[in-house]
């Protein structure tokens, strides 16, 4: 699936097969990767980049204002969907859902 830039997007922990996506933190590990350390030493997600759930799965939630701060970050997460085939919902922000955080 492409999509224009600067649109929101979440990322499910499900193949188009509905077959669910391992490792089990594997939201947490991309959200990760996007991380930094704060002042107080913590690791802190982007606020642009979250893990989540949707529907009871895990997901990442990505804002689409991300793409204007980091376009390469931006097609880097949507091509780790792509190329491991995870089912991708296009233009809902995380603030629209009742996402219970991880």
């Amino acid at each position: 699936m492409r999509f224009p830039p600067n649109t929101p997007f979440i990322i499910v922990g499900l193949t188009g097969d509905g077959i669910r996506f391992r490792p089990s933190d594997w939201a947490e590990r991309l959200c990760g990767v996007l991380s930094a350390f704060g002042a107080e030493k913590k690791m802190k997600y982007s606020p642009y980049v979250s893990p989540g759930h949707y529907h009871a799965e895990k997901a990442v939630f990505v804002d689409g204002r991300f793409y204007e701060i980091e376009p390469m970050a931006y097609r880097f997460i949507l091509n780790f969907a792509q190329d491991n085939g995870l089912q991708l919902v296009e233009g809902v922000r995380g603030s629209e859902l009742s996402a219970d955080p991880m």
